[in-house]
C-alpha cells in the first residue's frame, strides 16, 4: 500500500483507505474493529476499512477441521485477497493461522494478547464448581462438546470417565447447544468471551497448567504482503514485543512438532518478573491415554529456538502413532 505524502504543491486529498480483510464471524468483527481502532491512534495513519472476506473454514460447519483440511482453512481465502491486493493487510486469531504463512506473506504486527486461558463451561446437570478442583463439578460419564482434540486429551487425561462430542460453531452458537442440551459442559477460550462480552453463567477459567491453552490463543495477529515496507513501518507502530516473544515460542513448539489438527498439541508462554520466558508445552494421544508436558525457561531474545528446542524434544519422547494422520 502507497502511504507517501502527496507531490508537494498537488492539492491535498484523503488518502485511500486501508483495507483489512477479516472474517465474518462476531469475534472476528470485534478483533479488527479493535485493530482499525488502534490504528487510528498512529499519527497520520489512512483511515482503516474492514473487508469480509468468506472463508472454507467458516462455510463447513459440520465436519472437524481435520476432515475439510485444518486451521488453515480460516485464513486461505482471505490470503488469496492479500496477494491479489483486494486488501491491505488481515486480521486473524493468531492461533487459527499456519505456521508457514504463503509464500509473499509475513506476519506484520502482533497486539497485545488477552487473557489465554480456557474456560469450562457448566450446564445444568452439573455440581458446583470447586476452583481447587473444576473439573469435579462434571458429573461421572459426562457429555463435553468441543471440536478441539488439544482440550479433548487434556480433560479425558485427567477424568477419563467423560465422554467428548464434536460441537462447532462460533461462541453464540455453542452456547446456544449447550443450552439445548447437545451436550452436559463445553470449553471455550477465555480471550473470545472476553472480547465480546459475555458473561455465562457456569463459567470456570481453568489454570493453565490444568488446560494448556492453544499456541497463541489470544493473540491477534496481522499479515501483510511481505513487500509492502509501508505497510510494515507502520504496524511496527503498534506491535506488542511481550506477545511477540511469547507466540513466537508457543509457534516454535507447534513448528516442530509439525502436528495436524487430528494432533493434541498445547503451548503457554509468559514473561516473569525477571524478565525471563517461561513456555510450558503438551503433546497426547486424542484418547488422554498419552500425555507429555514439558515446562522450560529461557531469555526472551531465544523464543523461537527455545519453542522449537522444546517442541523436538517432545517430539522425540511421544510415541509416533501420536502424530499419525
Amino acid at each position: 500500500m502507497n502511504l507517501s505524502d502527496p507531490t508537494p504543491g498537488a492539492a491535498p486529498h484523503a488518502p485511500p483507505p486501508l483495507r483489512a480483510g477479516t472474517r465474518g464471524s462476531p469475534l472476528a468483527l470485534v478483533q479488527t474493529r479493535g485493530f482499525l481502532r488502534l490504528l487510528a491512534t498512529i499519527p497520520n495513519a489512512p483511515p482503516g476499512q474492514e473487508v469480509i472476506v468468506a472463508t472454507t473454514g467458516d462455510a463447513v460447519q459440520d465436519r472437524p477441521l481435520a476432515d475439510i483440511g485444518g486451521k488453515g482453512l480460516f485464513a486461505k481465502e482471505i490470503h488469496e485477497a492479500l496477494l491479489d491486493r483486494r486488501i491491505d493487510c488481515a486480521v486473524h486469531s493468531l492461533k487459527d493461522l499456519e505456521t508457514e504463512l504463503p509464500a509473499g506473506i509475513v506476519l506484520g504486527c502482533v497486539l497485545t494478547r488477552e487473557d489465554a486461558r480456557d474456560v469450562l463451561i457448566l450446564g445444568d446437570t452439573c455440581g458446583t464448581p470447586d476452583a481447587a478442583d473444576p473439573l469435579a463439578a462434571l458429573p461421572h460419564g459426562a457429555l463435553v462438546g468441543t471440536s478441539s482434540v488439544r482440550r479433548q486429551a487434556q480433560l479425558l487425561h485427567l477424568r477419563p470417565d467423560l465422554r467428548v462430542g464434536s460441537i462447532r460453531g462460533n461462541v453464540q452458537t455453542r452456547l446456544r447447544k449447550l443450552r439445548e442440551g447437545s451436550c452436559q459442559a463445553s470449553l471455550l477460550a477465555l480471550a473470545g468471551l472476553n472480547r465480546l462480552a459475555v458473561e455465562v453463567a457456569g463459567a470456570v477459567t481453568l489454570d493453565p497448567t490444568i488446560m494448556v491453552p492453544s499456541a497463541a490463543q489470544g493473540v491477534v495477529g496481522i499479515t501483510v504482503r511481505a513487500d509492502d515496507a509501508a505497510m510494515l513501518d507502520l504496524l511496527a507502530a503498534i506491535e506488542d514485543p511481550t506477545s511477540r516473544a511469547t507466540a513466537t515460542a508457543e509457534r516454535g513448539v507447534l513448528a516442530a512438532l509439525d502436528g495436524s489438527c487430528r494432533t493434541p498439541i498445547g503451548a503457554y508462554a509468559r514473561l516473569l518478573a525477571d524478565g525471563s520466558l517461561t513456555l510450558t508445552a503438551v503433546v497426547a494421544r486424542a484418547d488422554g491415554s498419552f500425555l507429555l508436558k514439558r515446562t522450560v525457561t529461557g531469555h526472551p531474545t531465544d523464543a523461537l529456538r527455545i519453542g522449537a528446542d522444546l517442541g523436538a524434544g517432545l517430539r522425540a519422547d511421544a510415541p509416533a502413532d501420536v502424530f499419525a494422520g
